[in-house]
């Protein structure tokens, strides 16, 4: 029997959000609906709603979740009702290309759910990132579900969903980060801040966070930066080399998004060096580079995404390593709200004045 249920969407670009019935269907062969306990407010809604994503409005948003699988389609093995999990958007095949040669962290045929939730009056809903978690519950591939220690709050454990997962594993999985590095992080958001974590946990020697907003600085210095630039004041690309005896960092994490940016990662970083990519940029915007500096620079120039995580390897890990003190996963939560504060939350964003806001269910 299909279920009814609250849940938050974007009806049109740069519209504000608003709160609608949603139909959930049962779970078909492969499926698993999962009553949502809590989802953080993440910039990739952000650009949902703006339509920097794509145009297949109306959105059901929220991807950054964590819940109780509820129900199970045919033919499910690995998730069962009652099972504590946190959802992802990478529910590797098994089959492609990427998954037969031992890289399952780049598939190229991730699984959602087929069926579509609705509205009441039958318009199909996409689902942020195939999930939509602003939902008191949701209907996802059961490889989507990731299973976890249930002694971490869904607050918490929700976050490794997407932003807190893709700046660990920028530093970690796309940046190999190794002890004694130096890493300098551009944009210290929830992203950048967790590629911050992401270093230290990796052993970097100085990590350097550089931003516009002193608060931000304030904040990646407390989750373990060794060093801080503002952009406002000093050339971030000379302080980061004034810093690094003149080289440039060994790693270059651009959390931001804009070719502004990736130009500074890209000449604060020393020869051979790296850039990450991790900041989401919109379609419209273009890079131009000096080819001769692409080449001269050596390196590599990455662009990480979902921090080239495996959720069943990488999730269970960063929770455990949570319980055991290594890393502060409730850190990142500035706030938590209602599904009727989506709105507001998504303003605070703009302000600059929370890592994350998390509804709570």
């Amino acid at each position: 029997m299909p279920q009814h249920v609250r849940g938050v969407i974007a009806p049109g670009r740069n519209e504000p959000v608003r709160i609608e019935t949603i139909v959930v269907p049962d779970p078909g062969p492969g499926e698993a609906v999962v009553r949502v306990q809590a989802c953080g407010v993440c910039h990739t809604d952000l650009h949902y709603k703006q339509g920097g994503i794509n145009d297949d409005f109306p959105f059901l948003l929220g991807h950054e979740a964590a819940g109780v699988v509820e129900s199970v389609g045919e033919g499910v093995t690995d998730v069962a009702p009652g099972d504590y999990v946190i959802l992802n958007w990478r529910a590797v095949c098994g089959q492609c290309r990427a998954c037969r040669r031992g890289r399952p962290w780049y598939c190229f045929d991730t699984h959602n759910a087929r069926q579509r939730m609705t509205l009441l009056d039958g318009t199909e809903l996409s689902p942020a990132l195939g999930i939509g978690a602003f939902a008191e519950k949701t209907l996802v591939a059961a490889g989507q579900c990731t299973k976890v220690d249930p002694a971490v709050a869904p607050e918490i454990a929700g976050l490794l969903g997407c932003g807190v997962m893709a700046g660990i594993g920028a530093a970690i999985n796309t940046g190999n980060v190794s002890r004694g590095d130096t890493v300098a992080v551009i944009g210290c958001g929830g992203v950048g801040d967790a590629a911050v974590v992401g270093a230290r946990l990796a052993g970097a020697a100085k990590i350097i966070a550089v931003d516009i907003d002193e608060r931000k600085l304030a904040k990646a210095k407390e989750m373990g930066a060794t060093h801080t630039v503002d952009s406002r004041t000093a050339d971030p690309v000379e302080a980061i080399r004034e810093l690094t005896g003149g080289f440039g960092a060994d790693v270059v994490i651009e959390a931001v998004g804009r070719p502004e940016t990736y130009r500074q990662a890209f000449y604060a970083r020393d020869l051979a060096g790296t850039v990450v990519l991790v900041g989401v940029p919109t379609p419209e915007m273009k890079l131009e580079l000096p080819l001769l500096d692409v080449f001269g620079r050596g390196g590599s120039l990455k662009s990480s995404w979902y921090g080239d995580c495996l959720p069943s390897r990488d999730f269970p890990m960063l929770i455990d390593l949570h319980r055991q003190g290594r890393i502060d996963l409730g850190a990142f939560v500035t706030e938590t709200i209602a599904l009727d504060d989506v709105e507001k939350a998504f303003a605070r964003m703009h302000e600059g004045d929370v890592l994350r806001s998390v509804v709570v269910l």
